[in-house]
C-alpha cells in the first residue's frame, strides 16, 4: 500500500479523477490511500491568503512559504520512508523510471504550485525532489499531481488485474510496446497479423519483440541508446535499418 498526500489550493479538482476507473477500485481495496489537503487551511488571517507580490517586483503572485511548510509538516512530521515532491516545470522530467522509484516508497507527498511559482525557501528547505511532466507550463500543479498518482499507483501490486501488462508497458522494458489487436479478426479489410492467430507463442513473442524494436527505432530511436539489447535484437535492428534506408532511396528516386 502506498499513501499519497496532495497539498493544493484547489483540492476539489481531484474529486472526479480519483473516483472513477482503476484508481477508485484501488482506493476501495485499500491498495492506495489518497489524502487531499487544502493549503489555505494553514494560512493566517481572515482571508487565509496563500500568495503575495514578489520581492523585487515583477508580474504575478508567489505562493507564501508559511502555509505550505505548516501544511506539510503537520502531515509529515518525520520522513522515514516518504518523499516530498514539488510539481514544477523546472523539475526533473517525470518518466517510468521515476514512477518506479516513487512506487517503492510508503508515502509520496505532492505539493501543487500555482501562480508565478512558490517561494524559493520551500524548494530549499522542504522539498526532496522537483518533478516536471514536460516542457510546458500549466495553471497549477494539480494535473501533474494526478499524472504522478496514476502512473505510480498502477505499479502497486493488485491495482492492475494483470501484473504482466505493467511489466511490458512502453518504457518499462526500455522500448516502446508492440502493437495490440483484438476482435474482430477483420474489419473493412484491415486484418490482424496471421502470427497472432497462429497459437504459436514462440513465434508470437518473436513478432512482438521485432515490432517493439521497429516501433522504437522509428518513433523514439533515442531509447535504443539506453536499453540493453541482445545479439538477436541487434541483428533485427540492422535488418530494420536496411529496410528504412531502402525505402528512403526508393522515395528519393521517385521524387527525382
Amino acid at each position: 500500500m502506498i499513501r499519497f498526500d496532495i497539498f493544493s489550493l484547489f483540492p476539489g479538482m481531484f474529486e472526479s479523477p480519483f473516483n472513477d476507473s482503476l484508481l477508485k477500485k484501488a482506493l476501495e481495496k485499500g491498495l492506495i490511500e489518497i489524502n487531499l489537503h487544502d493549503i489555505r487551511s494553514y494560512a493566517d488571517g481572515k482571508h487565509r491568503m496563500c500568495d503575495d507580490y514578489p520581492y523585487g517586483g515583477g508580474g504575478g503572485m508567489v505562493m507564501k512559504v508559511e502555509p505550505v511548510v505548516r501544511a506539510v509538516e503537520s502531515v509529515v512530521p518525520v520522513r522515514s520512508d516518504a518523499a516530498v515532491v514539488l510539481l514544477t516545470p523546472q523539475g526533473e522530467t517525470f518518466n517510468q523510471g521515476v514512477a518506479e522509484e516513487l512506487s517503492r516508497l510508503s508515502q509520496v507527498v505532492l505539493i501543487c504550485g500555482h501562480y508565478e511559482g512558490v517561494d524559493e525557501r520551500i524548494r530549499e528547505n522542504l522539498v526532496d525532489r522537483e518533478i516536471s511532466t514536460g516542457d510546458y507550463v500549466l495553471t497549477g500543479g494539480e494535473l501533474p499531481a494526478m499524472i504522478v498518482v496514476d502512473a505510480v499507483s498502477r505499479l502497486i501490486p493488485g491495482v492492475l488485474s494483470n501484473r504482466e501488462s505493467a511489466l511490458l508497458d512502453s518504457f518499462s522494458t526500455g522500448l516502446l510496446e508492440y502493437p495490440h489487436y483484438t476482435r474482430p479478426r477483420e474489419y473493412r479489410g484491415w486484418e490482424v497479423p496471421d502470427v497472432l492467430l497462429s497459437g504459436n507463442h514462440n513465434e508470437i513473442n518473436k513478432w512482438r519483440r521485432r515490432e517493439s524494436l521497429k516501433r522504437t527505432l522509428t518513433r523514439r530511436p533515442d531509447l535504443l541508446r539506453k536499453v540493453e539489447l541482445s545479439e538477436e535484437d541487434r541483428k533485427i535492428l540492422e535488418e530494420l535499418k536496411k529496410g528504412v534506408r531502402s525505402q528512403n532511396s526508393e522515395f528519393r528516386r521517385e521524387s527525382e
